[in-house]
């Protein structure tokens, strides 16, 4: 691979840096040995109380904690009923997760453009998008950036449509002043490794709604309850199954794990912001990159720190430049290939062409280096390798003198 050695420029770094990486203190592990050490290490209790913290935190009234990202979302999308015959509509710059849960559930995914400038959902193409079908919304988080949640609150309040936040990027963002969490009908967190806390895997719903509430618990065990059971008449062990649910649990010791990691999510976010604010300063007047728009409602967390190229001023493609960073080990990462364009979705008619703004966003973006343990070093060599790049492909360079 070239490594694109300018002249009187410093070495490659020794170490390569990836997009994400989790924060693993030695409290964290104590809390996990100590949960571990306890009687119960699933169905524990650690569980009720990082539920209980989730919503301290967020403002919800209520949260359930499952195993994962996607679980919560088809969680989410069972107790919003949505089921075979329903459209819901999401974004196509998203995980496949985001579209997948309604298709768990026998439901046609409906794909809205985003906006060009902050690369999330567009309202205005939401609305054109609804049907007689339509039973709800996905709208994503994209990057940690917050989705216009008044315009789509006020569109599916018109249109008697569920609202769900694919919240997984946005743990400890906040949109006019409120966390993240209480703001739409339900509201789901990921809890993957390079999220902003993690405990491992595992994932949430919360809600203020109390009925979305216990169908999400009950589905997450496989909808068993020993609730509406007349025990006195069958016996204290009795249980019954009342519909179709899953194995959704989180073990005890990652709740503990979560608990512990939510006290430090402020800690977290702060250093991701002065992360992306020291990104926003370097390549402000760099003519190769496009600067990311955030809407003034949203108060940004930073999961993601996504570069765009813009290639009018490149005499490369995304992929060369992406493998000439990773060459300086910067390792960036594409989020997302549009959801449509996979091969899943494409066997389900899907086409290209279908959302041309995600179709172009898709093309110019890469995420690059942001998480917590980065020392300002590594953010000076992200920046270095980013700015190398751009001036040895800028078509106003002159390669020939290198």
């Amino acid at each position: 691979m070239e490594k694109l050695a300018i002249n009187g420029g410093k070495p490659v770094r020794e170490k390569k840096i990836y997009y994400g990486r989790q924060t693993i203190e030695d409290d964290d592990i104590a809390v996990v040995v100590e949960a571990l050490k306890g009687d119960l290490i699933t169905c524990g209790p650690q569980i009720e109380r990082f539920e209980e913290a989730l919503c301290q935190y967020t403002g919800a009234k209520y949260a359930v904690i499952v195993s994962s990202g996607t679980a919560a979302l088809h969680c989410a999308c069972y107790a919003a009923g949505i089921q075979a015959g329903d459209e819901v509509i999401t974004t196509p710059i998203t995980f496949a997760a985001s579209a997948n849960c309604a298709r768990y559930l026998g439901a046609d995914v409906v794909f809205a453009d985003v906006r060009y400038d902050t690369m999330n959902i567009d309202p205005d193409c939401i609305e054109k998008k609804i049907t007689e079908r339509t039973k709800a919304v996905i709208a994503v988080d994209y990057t940690g950036q917050t989705v216009e949640i008044d315009r789509i609150r006020e569109i599916c309040d018109r249109h008697n449509l569920v609202f769900i936040e694919d919240a997984a990027h946005a743990i400890g963002a906040s949109y006019n002043g409120k966390k993240i969490g209480s703001l739409a009908d339900l509201s789901t967190f990921s809890f993957h490794p390079v999220k902003n806390i993690t405990g491992g895997e595992g994932g949430a719903i919360l809600t203020n709604d109390e009925d979305l509430y216990k169908k999400a618990r009950l589905f997450r065990t496989h909808s068993i309850t020993h609730e509406r059971v007349d025990k006195s008449a069958k016996g204290s062990w009795y249980y019954d199954q009342i519909d179709l649910g899953f194995n959704y649990r989180l073990t005890d010791f990652q709740a503990a794990l979560l608990l512990n990691q939510l006290s430090k999510l402020d800690r977290f976010v702060a250093r991701r912001k002065e992360i992306a604010a020291i990104y926003d300063e370097a390549f402000k007047d760099v003519p190769e990159i496009i600067q990311h728009t955030n809407i003034p409602e949203s108060d940004s967390c930073y999961h993601l720190y996504v570069l765009r190229l813009n290639l009018e001023q490149l005499a490369c493609d995304r992929k060369v430049f992406f493998d000439a960073l990773s060459a300086e080990n910067v390792q960036p990462q594409i989020h997302y290939i549009p959801v449509y364009w996979l091969d899943y979705y494409r066997r389900q008619g899907y086409q290209q062409g279908l959302c041309p703004v995600a179709e172009k966003v898709y093309s110019e973006i890469m995420s690059i280096p942001i998480f917590p343990l980065m020392t300002n070093e590594d953010v000076e060599d992200v920046i270095y390798a980013v700015n190398k790049i751009a001036t040895y492909y800028s078509n106003k360079y002159d390669r020939d003198r290198i």
